[in-house]
């Protein structure tokens, strides 16, 4: 079975590396995207990611509006979404529920807590 493929889309180089890392070394694919643009070429190849791990401040398109667009869409609505962002928890929940996405991560994060809630998500 081949591994389960995780997007991450953050425009901080910084934390591109804290989140791949713990997911490689627990056994993921994680390709990366600096930008919800690049991270299309992801999202619609032929090998469509598992789960998308998607920044909310993001330059030009941000991550709650993408991860809305992604939920219109027949070929990636049922991918599983996580907005990342040191935003409040409750106003995370409310982007949670407003874009459609499955849920979220906050930052600063552990690397055991984005593998667990990971895990959570996509087994």
């Amino acid at each position: 079975m081949a591994q389960k493929r995780i997007l991450i889309v953050d425009d901080s180089e910084l934390v591109l590396v804290m989140a791949r890392d713990p997911l490689e070394a627990a056994g993921y694919e994680v390709v990366t995207a600096s930008s919800g643009i690049e991270a299309n070429s992801y999202i619609f190849a032929a090998r469509k990611p598992d789960l998308i791990i998607l920044d909310v401040m993001l330059p030009m398109l941000d991550g709650n509006k993408k991860a809305k667009l992604l939920r219109e869409k027949d070929f990636s609505k049922e991918i599983p979404i996580l907005l990342l962002s040191s935003k409040g928890e409750e106003e995370l929940r409310y982007m949670v529920s407003e874009s459609g996405a499955n849920g979220f991560i906050r930052k600063p994060f552990t690397s055991e807590g984005i593998v667990a809630r990971v895990r959570e998500i996509i087994g």
